[in-house]
């Protein structure tokens, strides 16, 4: 059933957008739909690899009167149906601008107000939501001051606008932890400290549709690619990973992204991945949402039900009829595995291989 004919795709070179077209390729709606992509083609991989019937480029300054010309005639000259909105610099623009076709986009101040670290931990300030945090000059932490947040350890990181890949992040215990790491990034010049969170690692994809929650898709991030090549053990994506159901971080998540629509005074829509991770105790706390998608989201798509790529499009053109269950309910043991040269992989019954036994292809999608 061809529902519609093109859809776009913006960042079509990246990692998460790429995670879009690989969704939508599986979706028997979309299977004779077209991919366009914009993108400012800087990596090359992204054009070649095949994913998207064409790829336009577009300027890198995306808050400039030239990349909305330019999106708005790549729209009406391709007649394209539906949007998707796949960066987080792109989705604050366009959320205060008019594109000519159909999209799904979280509200204005909502965006604003959780694209930066320091402006989201600030509105949660006082739940239990969020971990205990303070914001610091590079020259104003000292020891007192990291007493009032906690006991060590803590989780130090740089916190502006869109930044991603756990930036600046590592995992201190004390001043001179600290001040070793502001000598190797003179470049940084204001931190959030907060308490250190040791539990499971969470990302929580929503997607809601006039103030209704229309999807829930949730992933335990297990494993990061390349994580011993960086201080923070954070590369920004996962090489290993589950689908999981967890309605403890769903609760923190939607009762977060409430109380943040309530200061806003907006009505919730559009797409958002709330990232969680477990206290000692393991009671979830929110560390960052993201106004996207997510890299690893492609392997929603090999579960029947669950392609919120595919239920993206469908709220932006109003067919919520068509999205099915709210949540699907993924195979117990079922991992997510991802390498730097291939596909990624969903594994539906991961059973550990004792020595001396063998591995059963057949036993892999």
């Amino acid at each position: 059933m061809n529902i519609i004919n093109k859809i776009l795709i913006t960042g079509a070179c990246g990692v998460t957008s790429r995670t879009i077209a690989r969704s939508l390729r599986k979706s028997q709606r979309f299977n004779n739909t077209k991919l366009i992509g914009t993108d400012v083609c800087y990596n090359l991989f992204g054009l070649y690899e095949g994913l998207f019937d064409r790829i336009y480029r577009v300027p890198w300054e995306h808050n400039s009167l030239e990349y909305k010309q330019i999106m708005i005639d790549i729209c009406l000259k391709e007649k394209i149906d539906v949007a998707i909105i796949a960066t987080e610099l792109e989705v604050l623009f366009w959320t205060k601008n008019s594109l000519p076709v159909a999209t799904l986009l979280p509200p204005s101040q909502f965006s604003r107000n959780v694209i930066s670290k320091a402006s989201l931990y600030n509105i949660l300030k006082g739940t239990n939501f969020i971990p205990k945090f303070a914001i610091f000059d590079k020259n104003s932490i000292n020891p007192k001051s990291l007493e009032l947040i906690s006991n060590p350890p803590y989780w130090m990181r740089e916190y502006s606008r869109g930044s991603t890949s756990g930036k600046g992040s590592i995992k201190i215990n004390n001043i001179d932890d600290i001040n070793a790491w502001l000598m190797l990034n003179p470049s940084i010049d204001n931190y959030m400290i907060s308490e250190f969170l040791p539990g499971k690692n969470i990302a929580c994809l929503l997607l809601y549709n006039k103030g209704k929650l229309v999807k829930i898709c949730c992933y335990e991030r297990l494993e990061y690619f390349m994580a011993k090549t960086t201080i923070s053990g954070i590369s920004g994506n996962i090489n290993k990973g589950k689908l999981i159901n967890d309605p403890a971080a769903v609760k923190v998540s939607t009762k977060a992204i409430e109380r943040i629509c309530n200061h806003t005074k907006e009505i919730m829509t559009g797409l958002v991945t709330v990232d969680l991770c477990g206290d000692t105790d393991n009671v979830y706390k929110i560390t960052e949402i993201n106004i996207k998608q997510v890299a690893a989201a492609s392997a929603f798509s090999e579960i029947n039900g669950a392609n919120i790529s595919e239920a993206y499009v469908m709220a932006a053109i109003g067919r919520d009829d068509l999205i099915g269950d709210k949540e699907i309910l993924f195979p117990k043991n079922n991992l997510v595995l991802r390498d730097i040269d291939g596909y990624p992989n969903l594994v539906i019954d991961h059973k550990e291989i004792k020595i001396g036994m063998y591995f059963d292809s057949d036993r892999t999608i």
